[in-house]
């Protein structure tokens, strides 16, 4: 018992170079590839393997965007699903000695609870008429909450019941580690999709110029690095990160410009009841209407222009670009500190040439966070839209109370002519 005890705080205090060692990822680089680019030196193997890969996703990207906003729903669904197994594996790897009972199957039975309750208060939010048709849902809906407690709850007592005196430490440390990483990728993956019904384009800039950042910092650090940025990320150098920067700050600027002129971008996402579709369609906001802007009078000399027409998202455009250029890359440190920890060189061997999907994606769950915030911070003022749906499902009492409320003060804001009384 005592020698139990003691071995168990040995491995509780154990050092990093203690960790154990996690079975290297296999090369998934397709055979085809290999053949082509066999004569190249590693540097410049892995410099092409990387470009056609990316080229490859960002043109995938672009098919599901002409697909519609549900698809990339999905699309975000999956990489959620995927980011999570990566992240969970390692710690089953790490700890596949000890065999912890019930380990896999509680971390993906509290996958399933944390998803079901995020994406059930997504419907109850976005699809009130829809819901509003079907009592089954309506059920579902009223005790949304109630119903997830006592999911997690049901999971909860099963790890309380799978504890084994010998692995009390290790079976926390695993409890621990799967919320920290549902915390990481459900509720960031949750943000995701919040920004998309705000708009297509507060879904596909911030993650552009995420893309475009890593890109960018890549190849100016790939041709010009010199000096290490940070010890955590040794092939990261100053010159990728300027780069990068400024690169990204332009390339949002002039994304913008372009998303900014369509209504399939701008308008918010919304759930047509009648034709069981979502649709893009509105009349565009301030934000995405044509103004005029003062030139300030010291670029005045040296562009040469006193005014300049520009979309005001551009202006926004700055802010995202800038967190995505700036702070997003610490996404990417974060990741990099946790891979050491555990001595692997990426998340998984998915995507030859980049590591897992976790290595892609990052820096785009800060980004997510940010957009979130600021879009509640900036941009979002009272939805009337939103509001009528939640009117709509009252009972008619309770509208015919509002209505009178409503009329009451609007008579008493001079809105409404006392005459209306009735």
């Amino acid at each position: 018992e005592v020698d139990l005890e003691e071995r168990l705080c040995e491995l509780d205090l154990r050092s990093d170079s203690d960790v154990p060692d996690v079975p290297p990822p296999t090369d998934s680089t397709p055979e085809i590839l290999k053949r082509a680019l066999s004569g190249l030196s590693a540097r410049w193997k892995n410099w092409w393997i990387r470009g056609i890969l990316t080229l490859a996703m960002i043109s995938g990207f672009f098919l599901i965007i002409y697909l519609g906003s549900f698809m990339l729903m999905l699309l975000v669904l999956s990489i959620q699903v995927k980011c999570y197994h990566e992240i969970i594996t390692i710690g089953y790897r790490v700890y596949h000695s000890y065999d912890l009972p019930w380990f896999r199957s509680l971390s993906w039975y509290f996958l399933l609870c944390v998803n079901y309750f995020f994406y059930g208060e997504t419907v109850a939010d976005y699809f009130a008429t829809f819901v509003q048709r079907r009592e089954q849902l309506q059920f579902l809906i009223r005790y949304h909450r109630f119903i997830s407690f006592t999911l997690y709850l049901t999971g909860f007592c099963m790890f309380v019941l799978s504890l084994v005196k010998k692995h009390y430490r290790l079976q926390f440390y695993m409890f621990a580690w799967t919320h920290v990483t549902l915390l990481i990728t459900v509720t960031q993956s949750h943000l995701v999709i919040q920004n998309l019904f705000e708009g297509m384009i507060w879904f596909l800039v911030p993650i552009s110029s995420v893309i475009c950042n890593d890109i960018t910092a890549y190849i100016f650090g790939f041709f010009f690095g010199r000096t290490p940025l940070i010890k955590l990320s040794p092939k990261k150098t100053w010159e990728g990160f300027i780069g990068g920067f400024f690169s990204t700050v332009v390339f949002g600027f002039i994304f913008s410009y372009f998303l900014a002129q369509h209504q399939y971008f701008v308008c918010p996402v919304e759930y047509n009841s009648e034709t069981n579709r979502f649709v893009t369609e509105c009349e565009p906001s301030e934000l995405f209407q044509m103004k005029k802007y003062s030139v300030p009078p010291l670029l005045q000399a040296v562009l040469g222009w006193e005014t300049v027409d520009m979309y005001p998202f551009q202006m926004h455009s700055f802010a995202l670009s800038t967190f995505a250029s700036l702070i997003g890359p610490f996404g990417g440190f974060f990741a990099s500190g946790f891979k050491r920890a555990f001595k692997i060189k990426d998340f998984a061997d998915t995507i030859p040439g980049h590591g897992g999907i976790m290595d892609r994606f990052d820096c785009q769950y800060l980004m997510a966070t940010f957009v979130h915030v600021y879009i509640t911070s900036f941009i979002r003022g009272p939805n009337p839209s939103k509001l009528l749906k939640q009117l709509l499902i009252l009972q008619p009492e309770q509208q015919l109370s509002v209505y009178k409320t409503l009329k009451s003060h609007l008579v008493e804001k001079g809105i409404l002519q006392p005459s209306l009384r009735g």
